[in-house]
């Protein structure tokens, strides 16, 4: 194999199907490019080269952790969820083996320089930046099971730790809505952008104490804030601006958001005492900005999100006081005719969460100490 950096790919001959509104021999030229893909030949060029290649069917859909693998992995003939071969990374000398491989569908071809792996077998299954463990798909794609195809790779954009609502939710609404974006050239940045719009309605709307034309729009905010992640990996149109845009927004608006909430119940007929007032806004102002710290310093200096460390931590982060666990406990209280307690609910489970938090910073700086590193409990998983 040729130890240079494999730069040159070939999409084989054959019917593409549109997935995402895409079709999926162009969606995996883009794919490919985001792994350093510079150079795309025909099929009839394949007999002049001198040099590895990857070979990808046309029908086929590939998650990222496993196209990297593959182009990391000389001499692999990658294989389906379903045992197809469906690409491959070839050199010059088996590269015409490797092209009839894919094309036939026969894997008992596999032979000398090649070998056939799952993406199971190739790529790590714990994916870091969505703090999960899952097997990467790689799919063949028929007109009949386009549908099936899209919501397995939907599902595979969401974290494995993260609030009930986005987990539990979300999902459904949020594919269709994903699919109508993708169908209609709307962009991440657009969707992020109106989310931006919803923050300030929100906001306005909580201060004027009409709490459930706020409380619309925060969860319509939400709901977005789901929509523009899973568009941008969906569409293959991540970028850093809008990683950074998206997140700013996340960090930023929900102390402003229960600021204007306390507002809102001062100015109506469930006042609480100033004191009072100061203790709770105190409470779940540096509350959530505590928290925050204590989940940078995790990341600083255990080298891991403290909610994938241990099953229980990932639990605990579907209902820990984040924006949309404490927007449940506002519609209650807006719900029940008393806002004011839908405040003192959220500084009350603010202040458990935080405790909970920093005794998962003692426990695992205690772990640190004497094991050297923590491991989430999902990549121990895979490794065990």
């Amino acid at each position: 194999m040729d130890n240079k950096p494999v730069s040159t790919a070939c999409i084989l001959d054959g019917d593409a199907v549109r997935v995402w509104h895409e079709a999926s021999d162009e969606r995996l030229k883009r794919a490919l490019a985001q792994q350093g893909i510079s150079r795309f030949l025909k099929q009839e060029e394949l007999t002049d080269i001198s040099y590895d290649i990857i070979l990808v069917r046309p029908d086929t859909v590939i998650d990222a952790p496993a196209l990297k693998a593959l182009i990391d992995s000389p001499g692999v003939v990658l294989l389906s969820d379903t045992g197809n071969p469906v690409a491959a990374h070839a050199s010059a000398d088996v590269a015409s083996l490797a092209m009839t491989v894919l094309t036939s569908g026969n894997i008992s071809m596999v032979a000398g320089g090649l070998r056939a792996a799952t993406s199971e077998e190739l790529a790590s299954t714990y994916w870091q930046a969505l703090r999960k463990r899952e097997i990467p798909y790689v799919m063949s794609v028929s007109k009949e099971a386009i549908r099936a195809v899209e919501w397995r790779m939907f599902m595979g954009t969401y974290k494995g730790a993260t609030d009930f609502v986005t987990k539990w939710l979300w999902p459904r609404p949020a594919f269709y809505v994903t699919q109508f974006c993708a169908k209609y050239r709307i962009t991440p940045n657009q969707v992020t952008s109106l989310s931006l719009i919803l923050v300030f309605a929100a906001l306005y709307w909580f201060y004027q104490g009409d709490w459930m034309l706020g409380l619309i729009s925060a969860w319509v905010m939400t709901f977005l804030d789901t929509v523009d992640g899973k568009l941008a990996r969906i569409t293959l149109n991540s970028s850093k601006f809008g990683n950074v845009f998206d997140h700013s927004i996340d960090l930023i608006h929900p102390p402003f958001w229960y600021a204007a909430w306390g507002m809102g119940v001062m100015a109506g007929n469930y006042a609480l005492e100033q004191s009072a007032f100061v203790l709770v806004m105190g409470i779940i102002v540096a509350g959530y900005v505590i928290q925050r710290i204590v989940e940078g310093i995790s990341i600083a200096f255990f080298k891991i999100e403290i909610h994938v460390w241990r099953p229980v931590d990932t639990f605990f982060r579907q209902i820990t006081a984040r924006r949309n666990p404490n927007l449940v406990l506002l519609m209650a209280g807006a719900v029940a005719g008393r806002p004011d307690w839908g405040l003192i609910a959220v500084a009350a489970w603010t202040a458990i969460s935080l405790g909970v938090h920093l005794l998962q910073i003692v426990q695992a700086a205690l772990v640190m100490r004497r094991e050297g590193s923590l491991v989430s409990w999902m990549a121990a998983r895979e490794q065990g």
